[in-house]
């Protein structure tokens, strides 16, 4: 079923805090319950933005930390506009891996960016469109690190000092935003994280 005027919920959390798990639970969770669903990422929910992911995950040389956050703002701009409004609007819920708290969090925090620029930079690119709902998944670095595995792209390659300034992050932006974005532990067991998220999303349903 249609969702009143359909959702924006987006998930983060540093690498390895274990939200692609939470959001295909949630997804069937809800497709179970007759919601209509639709599960996107960023970068790379659109065409043009698989084309961005490969060059902000995998590309071998020099990206500069400005050049990376305007390809991470482009990725954006293009996904808000062709995927997230369009399917809130025909009344879905829009369950997105990552969106403008990645940013702040990894560009601003973990680079040490202007903060108040990238906040006005994702206005722009989100056309002052904000999820309805945020759960960033919190855990530990090392735990991340180990779930991570050896296999690593160019963002999960980063320092431990950089990871950490990126959980910073976030916890100070759920702190900021208490209202939209909400914390859970993931260190816990997969059943007992996605207990306590579909307790956030029932309130809001």
């Amino acid at each position: 079923m249609e969702c009143k005027k359909g959702l924006f919920i987006s998930f983060e959390g540093i690498d390895g805090c274990g939200k692609t798990t939470q959001i295909e639970l949630l997804n069937n969770y809800l497709k179970e319950k007759n919601y209509e669903t639709i599960v996107t990422l960023e970068p790379g929910g659109c065409e043009i933005g698989k084309n961005l992911r490969q060059i902000l995950l995998f590309h071998k040389g020099f990206v500069s930390d400005v050049a990376e956050m305007f390809l991470y703002l482009a990725d954006r701009a293009q996904h808000i506009e062709e995927i997230v409004l369009k399917n809130v609007n025909e009344g879905k819920i829009v369950l997105c891996d990552r969106c403008i708290d990645s940013t702040v969090a990894y560009q601003g925090y973990g680079r040490k960016g202007n903060i108040e620029q990238i906040d006005l930079l994702n206005n722009i690119a989100t056309k002052g469109r904000k999820p309805d709902l945020t759960i960033v998944f919190d855990v530990d670095i090392e735990t991340a690190q180990k779930r991570v595995g050896s296999t690593k792209d160019r963002m999960e390659k980063e320092s431990l000092e950089f990871h950490k300034r990126v959980r910073q992050g976030y916890l100070e932006l759920s702190e900021k935003y208490p209202e939209r974005i909400k914390v859970i532990d993931a260190t816990q067991t997969i059943d007992k994280v996605f207990s306590d998220l579909k307790e956030i999303i029932e309130k809001i349903l």
